[in-house]
């Protein structure tokens, strides 16, 4: 009866946590070079910076779509980049001009650089989530 009990307590403690899943549908892709990287951040001090989840995925021409599965539910901001050359970073000029196709949560686009967390930003819940990233090229 004891085991029982503790089993109880630890999936009454679990239990409470909302995960949902989000789809990803990337559209735009220009090639199939390289990879396409999305990631999901969680703190805004960290938005572009470090991923609190991220796949990697083989670009495909036209469309591509990435599923996240029991993602914690919370506030978050996603970016997408087609690392063509497959180096793991948006490749850029000199100037800052983004050589590689990018893209942000809810299209979003800043004035001069990327946009805020919050204009990225999403918010995940029980329920299923899904989005859509149009890839830009410079």
């Amino acid at each position: 009866m004891k085991s029982l009990t503790v089993f109880v307590l630890v999936l009454a403690a679990f239990g409470g946590h909302a995960q949902g899943n989000l789809e990803v549908t990337i559209t735009n892709v220009k090639d199939t070079t390289g990879t396409i990287r999305v990631g999901i951040f969680k703190d805004p001090s960290a938005f572009l910076k470090e991923a609190y989840i991220g796949k990697v995925v083989k670009a495909g021409k036209g469309e591509v779509k990435v599923i996240f599965e029991n993602v914690p539910a919370g506030k978050y901001a996603l970016s997408v980049i087609h690392d063509e050359n497959r180096n793991g970073e948006l490749d850029s000029n000199i100037i800052g001009i983004p050589r590689e196709g990018f893209g942000f949560g809810n299209d979003a686009m800043g004035t001069f650089g990327p946009p805020s967390f919050e204009k990225a930003g999403f918010e995940i819940t029980h329920e299923p989530k899904k989005m859509k990233v149009t890839m830009r090229y410079l």
